[in-house]
């Protein structure tokens, strides 16, 4: 059982990967997999500021502790090294309807990395190829939110994966349809597509 004492001791000594695991226990991202691309205090940290706040916690001391670990691993071009860590931290700092100067500086990170075909780089250079899966986890994790929807060419995006799917391998596939839901698009009279949480 995850209790705010026990993430709070996972933290306190340091055990970023196990802590990093047992958040995302139960959850549709959940992959070891992901568990190796994430590593360290800050997508611990994170992870950890989802947790609290959906445990209705996000007033204990240890939930400031965790926001100043993120805050203060902000990059000077705005992300967080690199996109799935950045849109991990954007998501954590948007909980509770969080908003401020690192989250928008986040946000134009991402839209600056976003490739010409929609997707994103695995690292923050935008002359790497686009990665599915990093892509599909920036989707998931951010694209429930208006304020990410209108940062980035989030329809690029979303194309992208309409058209490639079924080039997906599994582990990507899997989050892609996790993230889909949260992207869902609903067609208007007019034809426009219009956006929203599903």
């Amino acid at each position: 059982m995850t209790t705010v004492r026990h993430i709070e001791k996972l933290w306190r000594d340091k055990l970023y990967a196990r802590l990093l695991r047992q958040m995302l226990t139960g959850r549709p991202e959940a992959s070891l997999r992901l568990e190796l691309e994430l590593n360290g205090p800050v997508p611990a940290a994170a992870m950890a500021l989802l947790r609290l706040d959906e445990l209705g916690q996000a007033h204990v001391p240890l939930y400031d502790k965790l926001l100043r670990a993120v805050l203060t691993a902000q990059e000077s071009d705005g992300g967080w090294g690199e996109p799935m860590t950045t849109a991990l931290c954007l998501r954590g700092l948007m909980a509770g309807q969080g908003g401020g100067a690192a989250i928008q500086r986040g946000l134009r990170y991402l839209a600056q990395l976003q490739k010409s075909e929609g997707i994103w780089p695995k690292v923050p250079l935008r002359r790497m190829p686009a990665d599915p899966f990093v892509s599909a986890f920036v989707l998931l994790e951010l694209g429930g939110h208006e304020r990410f929807r209108q940062s980035v060419r989030f329809a690029d995006a979303l194309h992208w994966f309409q058209v490639h799917q079924h080039t997906l391998d599994s582990e990507t596939r899997r989050l892609w349809d996790h993230a889909s839901v949260r992207c869902r698009i609903h067609h208007t009279g007019d034809a426009q597509a219009m956006l929203s949480w599903s």
